[in-house]
């Protein structure tokens, strides 16, 4: 991982601030809700939402869905499926089938708690005929390849399942749900997150409780407060990460490099458009190299660019720190190839922080002295 002692504990603020754990045993604590019959915790988070779940009803039976290797730590006890993200395998399909299955069998006047975060949509799938895994994958690979927003995809992952979209839920017989979510789209909407895997179908025949306990806004708001507590001006704290990376970089570029000293803060979540047979990296590491190449020469920048849930698409890195000394003229190739995480790895630039229990979308901290 890159030393820096200024941005990574930022970076670790805004992360801690939204953890899956903390963020669930404030809700808990500030707006109690029954105690369920039955806990479901579903997406990259699923573990830290989870164990605070957990503390609070120890008796209620919890079934965990998450990401491979993010289940470590575990409540005993609980039922955990791990599949595939960002494109699903069979394991997402028997999640599918099982969290279907425990959600059609509560009984009337039951209470199910809903834990959900982002990378639900890969991981819990249940598709709907006469789709199969094969017709599921390619077609979740062609949107990432794309650079489909993550409305786009998900409208499409709605149309092709069985329960997303406020369908699980819609076999629900009990008498309440509450959906407890850490948002990782824009907007912070429970239609979206996890393609709406813990959304409420319309009507509902059942009394519905959702609410969002973290969000992107929520992590910048505390990387300012932490820079403040240090003394660094805070110059811009704004959500503007939604277009393709070749847009985003240079435009970031241009308020850093025309910006007052201080800390830039930027949230959200940028497309990028793949080649075929794609190299190693995510958008985050794509990103962190443009800005390297555009603020190249500049001497009083320092940027982190890094996935607030720990990995950077099919790696195991967040993303990257980046400064004006690193561009070298061969990072053209590793971009063009969609190979940034090789280039950034063998010049020790890759920030790698391990699954961190939440999952807010992206942030860029941007250091100007």
């Amino acid at each position: 991982m890159p030393s820096d002692d200024v941005l990574l504990p930022l970076f670790a603020a805004g992360v801690q601030a939204v953890r899956g754990d903390s963020a669930v045993s404030t809700a808990l604590r500030d707006a109690p809700c029954p105690v369920p019959d039955q806990i479901i915790a579903v997406g990259k988070a699923a573990t830290a939402m989870a164990l605070a779940a957990r503390a609070r009803f120890p008796d209620t039976p919890l079934l965990i869905v998450t990401k491979y290797s993010h289940s470590a730590g575990a409540p005993d006890g609980a039922e955990i499926i791990e599949a595939a993200h960002p494109v699903l395998d069979e394991m997402s399909l028997r999640a599918g089938a099982r969290v279907g299955a425990v959600v059609r069998s509560m009984a009337p006047g039951s209470h199910l708690l809903m834990l959900v975060s982002g990378g639900a949509s890969a991981l819990v799938e249940d598709p709907a005929a006469p789709l199969n895994l094969t017709d599921l994958t390619a077609r979740a690979e062609k949107m990432l390849a794309s650079g489909a927003d993550i409305h786009e995809m998900n409208a499409a992952r709605k149309d092709m399942s069985r329960v997303k979209g406020g369908k699980l839920l819609a076999a629900f017989k009990g008498a309440s749900v509450t959906t407890l979510a850490i948002s990782d789209v824009e907007g912070d909407s429970l239609d979206i997150i996890g393609s709406g895997i813990g959304a409420a179908p319309k009507p509902a025949n059942f009394v519905f409780d959702p609410r969002i306990v973290a969000s992107n806004a929520i992590a910048r708001s505390a990387v300012a407060r932490a820079a403040a507590a240090q003394g660094i001006p805070v110059q811009i704290n704004e959500e503007t990460l939604y277009e393709d990376i070749n847009i985003v970089a240079p435009r970031i570029a241009k308020v850093l490099t025309s910006g007052a000293p201080g800390l830039h803060l930027f949230g959200g979540e940028p497309t990028v458009v793949l080649p075929p047979n794609p190299g190693e990296g995510g958008r985050n590491q794509a990103l962190a190299l443009l800005i390297a190449r555009e603020i190249a020469g500049v001497q009083d920048l320092r940027v982190l660019v890094a996935g607030t849930d720990g990995t950077d698409g099919p790696t195991d890195a967040a993303g990257a720190i980046v400064d004006g000394a690193l561009w070298e003229s061969s990072g053209q190739k590793a971009l063009e190839r969609a190979d940034a995480g090789t280039w950034l790895g063998a010049r020790d630039a890759l920030l790698k922080t391990g699954p961190t229990g939440t999952n807010v979308m992206d942030l860029v901290i941007a250091l100007k002295s």
